[in-house]
């Protein structure tokens, strides 16, 4: 069949916008591998005229520890979402599928807390940490992020959808609230969970603002953090070598999205089903 008029156009529009979200990170690539007279040289073409190697690559892995960055943004990273998600799939269960007095007031609560930005509670919880003393240590990048409104609602979406049947069934048959989560909703909701994993990881492996309060020491510097005094203390204005760090330090979140795109289509699709 011939595609109707407002399908190609429709088709053209998504186009032009994955092109333009598509080109920082073509820039970013081009740049690493740019002669560093070249970087700043106004040219239409998209690819280095003077093609440099891997020397700005070399740089970056010469003058910063590049693998504790990325180790240190694993542990932080991943220790963040095996709490959210220990936290946020009991609770939305709760609040899909358990009757109990203020549910609705408690998730109306939830919803709005997903419109307080970290910045608003940076303070607070800084002199909380610092009084603490775990100022410099991974639980300190952690703590703010630990319970996830964002998650306890997707998960929410998608608990909702499962049949009452199949619940009562399994409880008839002898089963605990808990097994019930763990051998029936959870493998159901697999897509929705890797889509969250992908959101949380994502973020948090992105994180600047947070991590460059609480952290001071380059040994528990994640990525971005580590990028940064990178910049200011090795590369100046090598900025090369900086897209070329930029790389290393994207490119497992691009290779991981690679693999889970498509549980990540299926979950954020999953989440408006009824």
């Amino acid at each position: 069949m011939r595609p109707s008029v407002r399908a190609v156009v429709a088709h053209l529009i998504l186009l032009s916008g994955a092109l333009v979200m598509i080109l920082p990170f073509v820039w970013m690539l081009v740049t690493a591998f740019r002669a560093p007279d070249e970087i700043f040289q106004a040219s239409l073409v998209p690819w280095p005229r003077n093609f440099h190697g891997l020397a700005h690559f070399q740089v970056v892995l010469d003058s910063v520890p590049i693998g504790r960055f990325m180790m240190n943004g694993l542990i932080v990273c991943l220790g963040i979402l095996a709490i959210q998600l220990l936290v946020a799939i009991p609770a939305a269960y709760a609040f899909a599928k358990l009757p109990f007095r203020g549910r609705g007031l408690l998730f109306g609560a939830i919803l709005g807390a997903l419109s307080i930005p970290i910045h608003v509670t940076a303070l607070p919880l800084y002199i909380g940490i610092a009084g603490a003393g775990l100022l410099n240590t991974y639980l300190a990048q952690m703590l703010p992020f630990l319970l996830s409104m964002f998650a306890i609602f997707l998960l929410r979406q998608v608990f909702r959808s499962f049949p009452d049947e199949i619940i009562d069934a399994a409880r008839v048959d002898g089963m605990t609230e808990i097994e019930i989560v763990c051998t029936v909703l959870v493998p159901a909701a697999r897509p929705a969970i890797a889509a969250f994993a992908v959101f949380s990881l994502v973020a948090h492996w992105n994180d600047l603002y947070w991590p460059m309060i609480v952290v001071s020491s380059t040994d528990l510097a994640p990525p971005p953090v580590g990028m940064l005094l990178f910049a200011t203390a090795e590369s100046g204005a090598n900025y090369g070598a900086l897209m070329a760090g930029a790389t290393l330090i994207t490119g497992p979140l691009v290779i991981a999205f690679l693999f889970a795109r498509r549980h990540f289509i299926q979950g954020i699709t999953m989440t408006g089903v009824r």
